[in-house]
């Protein structure tokens, strides 16, 4: 599980790669695959070489004023979504991690329980 903060997106969003940025650019401005309910959003991704239909689907926690999550990834191929019984527990983990306070979520993180995911812009660092 990773949570997301970075400087330059919207609502405390972040994110690894420029495809991840565009992913959460684009639930924070409602423009989302499929909207689940409960702060539940599905996103889809392109697999290299191929497009979107026979890729990737991201599963991404987020609450406007809040922060955002990249809660699971799944390939079509390997399930076209998910199950009822995940969605009823992606539901009840949205409601616990984007109710989270800054410092609980330091707290988790210092205790190994989150990962922070940033991003420098797509650049690379010079030695």
């Amino acid at each position: 599980m990773s949570q997301s903060n970075s400087p330059g997106l919207p609502a405390k969003l972040a994110c690894q790669t420029p495809s991840c940025c565009k992913r959460l650019r684009r639930v924070a401005a409602g423009q989302y695959d499929a909207n689940l309910g409960g702060g539940v959003f599905k996103q889809r991704a392109a697999r290299e070489g191929g497009g979107k239909a026979g890729g990737f689907r991201t599963i991404i926690l987020f609450r406007a004023g809040s922060h955002s999550f990249f809660a699971h990834g799944f390939a079509k191929s390997d399930k076209a979504n998910v199950s009822a019984k995940e969605l009823k527990a992606l539901k009840r983990l949205a409601d616990l991690l984007l109710g989270l306070s800054d410092e609980q979520l330091m707290a988790a993180q210092a205790a190994g329980e989150l990962s922070k995911v940033e991003s420098d812009g797509g650049k690379k660092k010079q030695d």
